[in-house]
């Protein structure tokens, strides 16, 4: 008969379950056995009631044991033994007090009220006159409601604390989602950058590494002049100097993502003003590079550092993309905007004259690796500072344009 067990109440029971259990039978005999060893010295018991009150208080003691599991049909079995046996008042007052604990609300009143009933002309039954009648109502009524609200207080404590734990519970693994969530960031972050940094300068590697290669074939097949000591020198300068600066952009990324996540000022950030080099970079390798700003140093000083470098990326990923797309394209790079219009970055490279030639060398024909995922991080990282990005071809034009808010001074 465990239906009437409220589930927010139901567990196991453990060695301090046992260890209690025991002290309250202990208990509820010995107090059971003085009450009735008072009541027999005063005489007030008939003879049949003096006889039959051990026996009803004995199994009014032993229900005990089962009250966790079996609080209802607790509840029946000490009704009558609690309304005829006065030895059986201790144990009556832990079986109230566990209805209150145990039991739904309104089985758990159904069963006070059904105590009430019993116990309130009990008095009558066992004393045989109705002098003291009064007196033992309201005792009777005192005992039980005193029992049922210290159930109702220790049930309002247990529930309090479960619920603490749930809380708590939730609480944790809400903090662990978040730390999931932040490691995870912090990893498409550190992927978005390596990107944007190996992307651009193995590029440009590529290209001056492709055309060494290539003259050099040429030159062994009789179509073409041989290099000569100095231009192998100025390429493989070139090309130590691209893979130097490979290097210490990466480190800067490093340093940068290890500033940004202790919330130490940071300098490394690429800002507008190194888009230059960019261009310069790019027109070194025989890129084609129209470079337009209408912003200047004093109008772009007081933009946050994030958008800096969202606007270095996102010329920095045009030039890119138009290097290892569309070769030997003429590329336009634009910057325009002000505060409270917004800043706009747009990127524009001819496309390639036959699909043959898209992610090629023109010089060696061969093709630049890339991974294919520059335009999707680039839009995230746009996203995250509130701004759009959207990429179109026609017109024998690709164009890439992000669009960034620049809050009013």
């Amino acid at each position: 008969m465990t239906n009437g067990l409220d589930p927010a109440l139901r567990a196991g029971r453990t060695w301090r379950d046992w260890v209690v259990d025991a002290v309250l039978f202990c208990v509820a005999v010995f107090l059971g056995m003085v009450v009735l060893g008072v009541v027999k010295e005063q005489g007030e018991l008939p003879g049949w009631a003096a006889e039959l009150d051990p026996l009803l208080g004995l199994v009014a003691c032993l229900a005990l044991w089962w009250r966790r599991g079996f609080p209802l049909a607790v509840a029946l079995i000490g009704l009558p033994a609690v309304a005829l046996a006065t030895s059986a008042l201790p144990a009556g007052a832990v079986i109230v007090t566990n209805v209150a604990l145990r039991l739904r609300w309104r089985r758990a009143l159904v069963m006070l009220a059904a105590y009430v009933v019993c116990m309130v002309p009990s008095g009558l039954l066992l004393s045989g006159h109705a002098e003291d009648l009064w007196f033992d109502a309201v005792f009777c009524l005192a005992y039980l409601l005193a029992s049922f609200a210290w159930g109702h207080a220790l049930r309002s404590r247990r529930l309090l604390v479960q619920r603490l734990r749930v809380d708590a519970e939730r609480a944790r693994a809400e903090h662990e989602r978040r730390l999931a969530d932040a490691r995870r960031g912090e990893r498409q972050a550190i992927a978005r950058e390596m990107h944007d940094v190996l992307a651009h300068r193995i590029s440009l590697l590529s290209v001056h590494a492709g055309a060494l290669a290539y003259r050099t074939r040429q030159a062994e097949a009789g179509a073409g002049p041989a290099l000569n000591s100095t231009e192998v020198a100025q390429s493989a300068e070139v090309i130590r100097g691209n893979a130097h600066e490979a290097v210490e952009e990466l480190q800067e990324v490093l340093h940068l993502l290890h500033a940004e996540g202790g919330g130490e000022p940071v300098s490394l950030l690429p800002r507008i003003q190194d888009i230059d080099g960019l261009v310069a970079d790019a027109r070194a390798t025989g890129q084609p590079v129209d470079f337009h700003t209408e912003l200047t140093a004093d109008a772009v000083h007081e933009l946050r550092s994030q958008l800096h470098r969202t606007v270095y990326r996102v010329a920095q990923e045009g030039l890119t993309n138009a290097r290892k797309h569309a070769p030997g394209t003429p590329v336009s790079v634009c910057l325009t905007g002000g505060p409270g219009t917004g800043l706009t970055v747009e990127v524009r490279n001819g496309l390639p004259t036959s699909p043959a030639t898209a992610d090629t060398d023109t010089d060696t024909g061969e093709a630049i690796p890339g991974t294919g995922a520059g335009l999707t991080g680039l839009a995230e990282r746009v996203r995250l500072d509130g701004g759009t990005l959207d990429h179109t071809a026609a017109d024998n034009t690709f164009t890439l344009r992000a669009r960034l808010p620049w809050p009013e001074r």
